[in-house]
């Protein structure tokens, strides 16, 4: 392939972000459209595509303790499906994000290896880096895996592009469905701005980007964010909706003394373990003062985050290697208690939120339903524990959910675990 400088130019400045969602708008375009670069957007949904385009802006609505408007601009939207057009944005951008979510990663893969073969061709001399503004663990390691599948054997993956984690902490809400209807491209977030990432990583100069925190060892941050962020707000969302299941809003049950303590002790003792597994990393202090920032912005009245929202998706968070289960095994591994862990994952089971049209996600019934008829078939052959290594948590998690079940089934008919 003979391809022209002049073609693929790359232009330093601009910034290809896969996902024209909450955090590819209003966190990673927030952060790098206020700081100078041009935002080129990729997203399946062509709607999204033509407003982005028509419109060339969108607004983003702080929810701190006074509302702050901010208005990006200066930007263009292809279609996922435009595969030729993205691959030579993939050969030109000076740097790119990825954040459209776990299942659709291995999606968009093909067709960042079809513009990183052109951009190897056109300036070898010009490695990317690739932000992965995933919640995931591991990310690097599953974006590499899936990139050889379609690059040539041979090509310098390690060395032309640096695959950077993330620990993407900002919250950002369900929007209301009567702002979509009066802007369709309207974001909801809270003030929180700092974009944790892997420093090690980069293959060229970490950008001077305001709200960039580069960490030396990623692997820790990602796992407080996973194992105190996410672990907290989902103790927060089930506990709560089984104490006071007509509240609708976060801050309504972290109103209440109970469920505010139970979420801290939940979030205190895997903070235990996690200072355990990285002493270098983090003290004590530093992980308490991280879990009260974390409940306070997690009690923001003015962002209205839904306890529907925080919760969904159970039977992965409930999975063997997400918030709960990731905490368990580490406790596991360095002998450290993880009870209150046990029973704050025990309430996930019969979480029984509402959406705004007072909806379930359907895969969430369908997972609780299946709990209430097998927990150990489900446990094992659904969430994909081990029979064997994890039994005593198997054995603590059904003694856990029959006691939140019995307080549940109270003066009602129903099922038992």
């Amino acid at each position: 392939m003979n391809l022209t400088r002049s073609r693929y130019h790359i232009e330093r400045n601009r910034i290809l972000i896969f996902g024209a969602g909450k955090i590819g708008r209003s966190f990673i375009g927030q952060l790098f459209g206020r700081s100078g670069y041009k935002l080129v957007f990729v997203d399946a949904d062509p709607v999204l595509v033509e407003r982005l385009n028509k419109k060339q802006s969108y607004r983003i609505i702080i929810k701190g303790q006074k509302d702050e408007e901010i208005l990006i601009t200066g930007l263009e939207a292809i279609s996922a499906f435009d595969k030729a057009k993205v691959a030579e944005n993939v050969a030109t951008a000076g740097i790119m994000a990825v954040s459209v979510g776990k299942n659709a990663l291995e999606k968009v893969v093909p067709v960042i290896a079809e513009g990183l073969k052109i951009r190897y061709s056109a300036s070898p001399d010009s490695p990317v880096d690739i932000i992965l503004a995933e919640n995931m663990r591991s990310a690097a390691e599953f974006v590499k895996s899936e990139l050889v599948k379609y690059l040539p054997s041979g090509f310098p993956v390690d060395d032309y592009v640096g695959l950077i984690e993330t620990s993407i902490g900002k919250m950002v809400p369900i929007m209301p469905l009567a702002e979509i209807e009066n802007d369709p491209l309207i974001i909801f977030a809270e003030p929180y701005n700092t974009l944790i990432l892997d420093a090690k990583a980069f293959r060229n100069p970490i950008p001077g980007v305001s709200g960039l925190a580069p960490k030396s060892n990623i692997k820790a941050w990602v796992d407080r964010k996973a194992f105190i962020h996410n672990l907290g707000h989902a103790t927060a969302a089930y506990y709560g909706n089984h104490l006071y299941p007509d509240a609708v809003y976060m801050y309504e049950v972290l109103d209440h003394p109970e469920v505010k303590q139970f979420t801290r002790e939940v979030m205190l003792q895997s903070a235990e373990v996690l200072r355990a597994a990285y002493p270098d990393d983090f003290t004590m202090q530093d992980l308490e003062e991280h879990i009260d920032d974390l409940i306070s912005r997690f009690r923001n009245r003015a962002l209205r985050d839904t306890i529907f929202r925080v919760g969904q998706d159970v039977q992965r968070k409930l999975g063997p290697d997400d918030r709960f289960m990731g905490a368990i095994h580490m406790g596991m591994r360095f002998g450290m208690p993880y009870d209150r862990i046990i029973k704050a994952m025990s309430y996930g089971f019969v979480f029984n939120a509402k959406d705004e049209s007072g909806n379930s996600l359907p895969s969430d019934l369908a997972f609780i339903n299946s709990a209430r008829t097998d927990l150990r078939k489900t446990l094992t052959e659904i969430l994909g524990f081990d029979p064997v290594i994890d039994k005593s948590v198997i054995d603590e998690l059904t003694a856990a959910l029959s006691d939140a079940s019995t307080q549940l089934e109270a003066g009602r008919e129903g099922g038992n675990w």
